[in-house]
């Protein structure tokens, strides 16, 4: 059974996770959807992939290709660009330190109750 994320948690990694699972292989916009359902965020959905994929191509962080559909109209492509892969690094760093920082306190908090 999956269980629902906090939207504003999520809404907060979901650039961190779209980096991640584009520097893993190159993907249009559905596939990418499918890939974090199939990971456990089965209560993401496209749209809110579609508007934080339109920012990172923005900001620079991705870039697009046209791909030819043999079933329909050609489907773009995201991949990483330098900058992307930069923020990546940047970002996993940055969520590795705020996940430290939660359980540091979780456990504090849990011995504290344990007297």
């Amino acid at each position: 059974m999956t269980e629902s994320h906090d939207p504003q948690l999520l809404k907060g990694v979901l650039s961190l996770l779209l980096l991640h699972l584009l520097a893993e292989q190159e993907s249009y916009g559905y596939e990418v959807v499918q890939r974090l359902q199939a990971a456990g965020f089965a209560d993401v959905l496209e749209g809110s992939v579609y508007p934080a994929l339109n920012r990172l191509l923005r900001e620079g962080r991705v870039e697009t290709r046209l791909v030819p559909s043999p079933g329909g109209p050609a489907r773009k492509y995201y991949r990483l660009t330098g900058e992307g892969r930069k923020a990546l690094a940047d970002s996993t760093a940055a969520w590795d330190r705020h996940v430290a920082g939660v359980r540091a306190v979780l456990s504090r908090v849990a011995e504290s109750q344990g007297d």
